[in-house]
Protein backbone atom coordinates (compact mmCIF):
# COMPACT_ATOMS: atom_id res chain seq x y z
CA UNK A 1 0.00 0.00 0.00
CA UNK A 2 1.53 3.26 -1.11
CA UNK A 3 1.29 6.91 -0.30
CA UNK A 4 -0.62 9.60 -2.13
CA UNK A 5 -0.84 13.36 -2.20
CA UNK A 6 -3.16 14.62 0.50
CA UNK A 7 -5.27 17.76 0.57
CA UNK A 8 -3.71 20.61 2.49
CA UNK A 9 -6.26 21.90 4.98
CA UNK A 10 -9.62 20.77 6.34
CA UNK A 11 -12.46 19.18 4.39
CA UNK A 12 -16.04 19.67 5.55
CA UNK A 13 -18.93 17.38 4.67
CA UNK A 14 -22.63 17.36 5.52
CA UNK A 15 -24.33 13.97 5.40
CA UNK A 16 -28.12 13.52 5.48
CA UNK A 17 -30.33 11.34 7.59
CA UNK A 18 -32.17 8.61 5.73
CA UNK A 19 -35.28 6.51 6.09
CA UNK A 20 -35.20 2.96 4.77
CA UNK A 21 -37.99 0.52 3.87
CA UNK A 22 -40.70 3.21 3.55
CA UNK A 23 -43.31 0.58 4.30
CA UNK A 24 -43.45 -1.85 1.39
CA UNK A 25 -39.84 -1.50 0.21
CA UNK A 26 -38.24 -3.66 2.90
CA UNK A 27 -34.43 -3.79 2.69
CA UNK A 28 -34.48 -2.08 -0.72
CA UNK A 29 -35.93 1.44 -0.66
CA UNK A 30 -34.41 4.50 0.98
CA UNK A 31 -35.05 8.23 1.11
CA UNK A 32 -32.68 11.04 2.11
CA UNK A 33 -34.16 13.72 4.36
CA UNK A 34 -33.00 17.18 5.40
CA UNK A 35 -31.36 16.52 8.76
CA UNK A 36 -27.56 16.60 8.64
CA UNK A 37 -24.48 15.59 10.54
CA UNK A 38 -21.68 18.09 9.94
CA UNK A 39 -18.11 16.76 9.90
CA UNK A 40 -14.68 18.29 9.37
CA UNK A 41 -11.69 16.14 8.39
CA UNK A 42 -8.01 17.03 8.35
CA UNK A 43 -4.97 14.87 7.72
CA UNK A 44 -2.37 14.90 10.48
CA UNK A 45 1.14 13.54 10.90
CA UNK A 46 0.00 10.76 13.21
CA UNK A 47 -2.67 9.63 15.64
CA UNK A 48 -6.44 10.00 15.75
CA UNK A 49 -8.15 12.97 17.34
CA UNK A 50 -11.96 12.97 17.52
CA UNK A 51 -14.21 15.75 18.77
CA UNK A 52 -17.96 15.19 19.07
CA UNK A 53 -20.89 17.41 19.92
CA UNK A 54 -24.62 16.90 19.64
CA UNK A 55 -26.30 13.51 19.33
CA UNK A 56 -24.39 10.59 20.85
CA UNK A 57 -21.89 12.85 22.59
CA UNK A 58 -21.85 10.66 25.71
CA UNK A 59 -21.80 7.33 23.90
CA UNK A 60 -19.36 7.30 20.98
CA UNK A 61 -15.62 6.54 21.28
CA UNK A 62 -13.02 9.22 20.64
CA UNK A 63 -10.35 7.05 19.03
CA UNK A 64 -9.87 4.66 16.12
CA UNK A 65 -12.99 2.75 17.22
CA UNK A 66 -15.21 5.68 16.17
CA UNK A 67 -17.36 4.52 13.26
CA UNK A 68 -16.34 7.43 11.02
CA UNK A 69 -12.66 6.63 11.57
CA UNK A 70 -13.25 2.93 10.90
CA UNK A 71 -14.98 3.85 7.64
CA UNK A 72 -12.08 6.12 6.73
CA UNK A 73 -9.66 3.25 7.27
CA UNK A 74 -11.70 1.01 4.96
CA UNK A 75 -11.81 3.71 2.28
CA UNK A 76 -8.07 4.40 2.44
CA UNK A 77 -7.50 0.66 2.11
CA UNK A 78 -9.81 0.51 -0.93
CA UNK A 79 -7.91 3.40 -2.52
CA UNK A 80 -4.57 1.72 -1.88
CA UNK A 81 -3.43 4.66 0.26
CA UNK A 82 -1.77 4.48 3.65
CA UNK A 83 -4.07 6.14 6.16
CA UNK A 84 -2.54 9.28 7.66
CA UNK A 85 -3.19 10.65 11.10
CA UNK A 86 -6.65 12.18 11.33
CA UNK A 87 -8.26 15.09 13.13
CA UNK A 88 -12.04 14.67 13.02
CA UNK A 89 -14.74 16.99 14.36
CA UNK A 90 -18.37 15.80 14.36
CA UNK A 91 -21.47 17.89 14.97
CA UNK A 92 -24.19 15.24 15.11
CA UNK A 93 -27.84 16.12 14.53
CA UNK A 94 -29.15 12.70 13.43
CA UNK A 95 -30.57 10.83 16.46
CA UNK A 96 -28.78 7.57 17.24
CA UNK A 97 -30.65 4.27 17.35
CA UNK A 98 -33.91 5.73 16.06
CA UNK A 99 -34.13 4.41 12.48
CA UNK A 100 -32.90 7.56 10.72
CA UNK A 101 -29.64 6.14 9.38
CA UNK A 102 -27.15 7.55 11.88
CA UNK A 103 -24.70 4.68 11.38
CA UNK A 104 -25.01 4.91 7.59
CA UNK A 105 -24.37 8.64 7.78
CA UNK A 106 -21.22 8.01 9.83
CA UNK A 107 -20.02 5.35 7.40
CA UNK A 108 -20.70 7.40 4.27
CA UNK A 109 -19.06 10.42 5.89
CA UNK A 110 -15.96 8.40 6.69
CA UNK A 111 -15.70 6.89 3.22
CA UNK A 112 -16.19 10.20 1.41
CA UNK A 113 -14.12 12.10 3.95
CA UNK A 114 -11.18 9.81 3.28
CA UNK A 115 -11.71 10.16 -0.47
CA UNK A 116 -11.82 13.94 -0.19
CA UNK A 117 -8.51 14.01 1.69
CA UNK A 118 -6.74 12.34 -1.26
CA UNK A 119 -6.09 14.66 -4.19
CA UNK A 120 -7.05 12.03 -6.76
CA UNK A 121 -9.52 10.27 -4.46
CA UNK A 122 -12.43 10.28 -6.91
CA UNK A 123 -10.30 8.52 -9.51
CA UNK A 124 -9.26 5.89 -6.99
CA UNK A 125 -12.76 5.45 -5.49
CA UNK A 126 -15.74 6.45 -7.62
CA UNK A 127 -19.30 6.58 -6.28
CA UNK A 128 -20.05 2.96 -7.21
CA UNK A 129 -16.98 1.75 -5.34
CA UNK A 130 -17.74 4.08 -2.41
CA UNK A 131 -21.26 2.63 -2.21
CA UNK A 132 -19.86 -0.89 -2.07
CA UNK A 133 -17.34 -0.04 0.66
CA UNK A 134 -20.06 1.64 2.70
CA UNK A 135 -22.55 -1.21 2.20
CA UNK A 136 -19.99 -3.80 3.32
CA UNK A 137 -19.39 -1.84 6.51
CA UNK A 138 -23.11 -1.32 7.18
CA UNK A 139 -24.10 -4.85 6.14
CA UNK A 140 -26.70 -3.70 3.60
CA UNK A 141 -27.07 -0.79 1.14
CA UNK A 142 -30.61 0.50 1.78
CA UNK A 143 -29.54 3.44 3.99
CA UNK A 144 -26.07 4.17 2.64
CA UNK A 145 -27.42 4.51 -0.92
CA UNK A 146 -29.72 7.53 -0.29
CA UNK A 147 -27.15 9.05 2.06
CA UNK A 148 -24.55 8.95 -0.72
CA UNK A 149 -26.78 9.69 -3.71
CA UNK A 150 -29.67 11.71 -2.27
CA UNK A 151 -33.30 11.47 -3.29
CA UNK A 152 -35.14 8.14 -3.46
CA UNK A 153 -33.01 5.06 -4.04
CA UNK A 154 -33.53 1.39 -4.80
CA UNK A 155 -30.57 -0.67 -3.62
CA UNK A 156 -29.66 -4.32 -3.94
CA UNK A 157 -26.77 -6.74 -3.59
CA UNK A 158 -25.11 -8.70 -6.40
CA UNK A 159 -22.23 -11.14 -6.24
CA UNK A 160 -19.94 -8.31 -7.31
CA UNK A 161 -21.19 -6.00 -4.55
CA UNK A 162 -23.82 -3.40 -3.74
CA UNK A 163 -25.74 -1.57 -6.45
CA UNK A 164 -28.24 1.28 -6.36
CA UNK A 165 -30.27 3.49 -8.64
CA UNK A 166 -31.41 6.98 -7.74
CA UNK A 167 -34.85 8.29 -8.70
CA UNK A 168 -36.09 11.85 -8.37
CA UNK A 169 -38.77 12.27 -5.69
CA UNK A 170 -41.95 14.03 -6.73
CA UNK A 171 -41.97 17.79 -6.37
CA UNK A 172 -43.72 19.19 -3.32
CA UNK A 173 -43.09 16.13 -1.12
CA UNK A 174 -41.85 16.49 2.46
CA UNK A 175 -41.82 14.44 5.65
CA UNK A 176 -42.43 14.64 9.37
CA UNK A 177 -40.30 12.43 11.62
CA UNK A 178 -41.74 11.50 15.01
CA UNK A 179 -38.71 10.62 17.11
CA UNK A 180 -39.29 8.90 20.48
CA UNK A 181 -36.97 9.41 23.42
CA UNK A 182 -35.83 5.79 23.67
CA UNK A 183 -33.89 3.95 20.96
CA UNK A 184 -34.45 0.43 19.65
CA UNK A 185 -31.45 -1.64 18.59
CA UNK A 186 -31.60 -2.60 14.92
CA UNK A 187 -30.36 -6.09 15.82
CA UNK A 188 -33.27 -6.56 18.25
CA UNK A 189 -35.82 -5.34 15.70
CA UNK A 190 -34.41 -7.66 13.04
CA UNK A 191 -34.51 -10.68 15.36
CA UNK A 192 -38.28 -10.28 15.60
CA UNK A 193 -38.71 -10.99 11.90
CA UNK A 194 -39.86 -14.52 11.01
CA UNK A 195 -37.86 -16.81 8.75
CA UNK A 196 -40.85 -17.17 6.39
CA UNK A 197 -43.99 -15.16 5.59
CA UNK A 198 -47.25 -16.17 3.91
CA UNK A 199 -47.07 -16.16 0.14
CA UNK A 200 -50.11 -13.87 -0.05
CA UNK A 201 -48.37 -11.28 2.12
CA UNK A 202 -45.22 -11.42 -0.01
CA UNK A 203 -47.27 -11.02 -3.19
CA UNK A 204 -49.21 -8.09 -1.74
CA UNK A 205 -46.00 -6.36 -0.69
CA UNK A 206 -44.48 -6.83 -4.14
CA UNK A 207 -47.42 -5.00 -5.67
CA UNK A 208 -47.31 -2.25 -3.09
CA UNK A 209 -43.55 -1.80 -3.58
CA UNK A 210 -44.04 -1.36 -7.31
CA UNK A 211 -46.80 1.16 -6.64
CA UNK A 212 -44.56 2.97 -4.12
CA UNK A 213 -41.97 3.70 -6.81
CA UNK A 214 -44.68 5.42 -8.86
CA UNK A 215 -46.19 7.20 -5.86
CA UNK A 216 -42.87 8.61 -4.61
CA UNK A 217 -41.73 9.81 -8.01
CA UNK A 218 -44.90 10.78 -9.86
CA UNK A 219 -48.13 10.63 -7.87
CA UNK A 220 -47.92 11.18 -4.08
CA UNK A 221 -51.72 10.91 -3.85
CA UNK A 222 -51.16 7.13 -3.94
CA UNK A 223 -48.72 7.05 -1.01
CA UNK A 224 -51.26 5.76 1.52
CA UNK A 225 -51.96 2.45 -0.24
CA UNK A 226 -48.39 2.30 -1.59
CA UNK A 227 -46.82 2.34 1.89
CA UNK A 228 -48.90 -0.55 3.22
CA UNK A 229 -46.62 -3.28 4.57
CA UNK A 230 -47.04 -6.91 5.62
CA UNK A 231 -43.41 -8.04 5.75
CA UNK A 232 -41.81 -6.31 8.73
CA UNK A 233 -43.69 -3.60 10.61
CA UNK A 234 -46.29 -5.82 12.24
CA UNK A 235 -43.70 -8.32 13.41
CA UNK A 236 -41.65 -5.55 15.04
CA UNK A 237 -44.57 -4.04 16.95
CA UNK A 238 -43.62 -5.70 20.29
CA UNK A 239 -40.33 -3.75 20.27
CA UNK A 240 -42.05 -0.39 19.61
CA UNK A 241 -45.76 -0.53 20.51
CA UNK A 242 -46.19 3.26 20.82
CA UNK A 243 -44.64 3.78 17.38
CA UNK A 244 -46.85 1.10 15.86
CA UNK A 245 -49.90 2.73 17.45
CA UNK A 246 -48.90 6.13 16.06
CA UNK A 247 -48.51 4.67 12.56
CA UNK A 248 -52.01 3.18 12.84
CA UNK A 249 -53.54 6.48 14.05
CA UNK A 250 -51.91 8.55 11.34
CA UNK A 251 -52.91 6.10 8.62
CA UNK A 252 -56.48 6.02 9.92
CA UNK A 253 -56.46 9.82 9.40
CA UNK A 254 -55.28 9.37 5.83
CA UNK A 255 -51.60 10.25 6.46
CA UNK A 256 -49.08 7.89 4.78
CA UNK A 257 -47.01 6.87 7.80
CA UNK A 258 -44.42 4.13 8.23
CA UNK A 259 -41.83 2.90 10.67
CA UNK A 260 -38.56 4.53 9.62
CA UNK A 261 -35.96 1.83 9.03
CA UNK A 262 -35.89 -0.56 11.97
CA UNK A 263 -37.64 2.08 14.11
CA UNK A 264 -38.74 3.37 16.44
CA UNK A 265 -39.08 6.72 14.58
CA UNK A 266 -42.29 7.13 12.60
CA UNK A 267 -42.06 8.87 9.22
CA UNK A 268 -45.07 10.59 7.66
CA UNK A 269 -44.83 11.51 3.98
CA UNK A 270 -46.85 14.66 3.36
CA UNK A 271 -47.16 17.65 1.03
CA UNK A 272 -44.50 20.23 1.85
CA UNK A 273 -47.23 22.79 2.57
CA UNK A 274 -48.56 20.58 5.40
CA UNK A 275 -45.34 19.48 7.09
CA UNK A 276 -44.86 22.42 9.47
CA UNK A 277 -48.46 22.33 10.71
CA UNK A 278 -48.44 18.57 11.19
CA UNK A 279 -45.18 18.74 13.15
CA UNK A 280 -46.48 21.68 15.23
CA UNK A 281 -49.54 19.63 16.23
CA UNK A 282 -47.08 17.27 17.92
CA UNK A 283 -47.58 13.84 19.44
CA UNK A 284 -47.11 13.04 23.14
CA UNK A 285 -43.88 11.11 23.74
CA UNK A 286 -42.39 12.03 20.37
CA UNK A 287 -40.29 14.90 19.04
CA UNK A 288 -41.87 15.94 15.73
CA UNK A 289 -39.43 17.21 13.10
CA UNK A 290 -40.60 18.70 9.77
CA UNK A 291 -38.10 17.59 7.13
CA UNK A 292 -37.42 18.38 3.52
CA UNK A 293 -36.58 15.62 1.06
CA UNK A 294 -32.83 15.87 0.49
CA UNK A 295 -32.16 15.56 -3.22
CA UNK A 296 -28.37 15.92 -3.39
CA UNK A 297 -27.10 13.53 -0.70
CA UNK A 298 -23.67 14.27 0.80
CA UNK A 299 -22.61 17.85 0.20
CA UNK A 300 -19.56 20.04 0.73
CA UNK A 301 -20.78 23.39 2.04
CA UNK A 302 -19.11 26.52 0.82
CA UNK A 303 -16.74 28.35 3.13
Amino acid sequence: MGGAALVDGPVRLQVPATSANLGAGFDAFGLAVGLFDDLTFQAAQSGVQVEVEGEGVDDVPRDERHLVVRAMAAAFDAMGVRMPGVALACHNRIPHGRGLGSSSAAIVAGVLGARALVTDGERRLDDAAALDVAARLEGHPDNVAPCLLGGFTIAWQEDAGARAVRLEPAAGLAAVAYVPAEPVATEHARRLLPATVPHADAARNAGRAALLVHALTADPSLLLPATEDRLHQGYREPAMPRSAALVARLRADGVPAVISGAGPTVLALVPAADAEALAAAGEPGFRALPLTIERAGVRRPAG
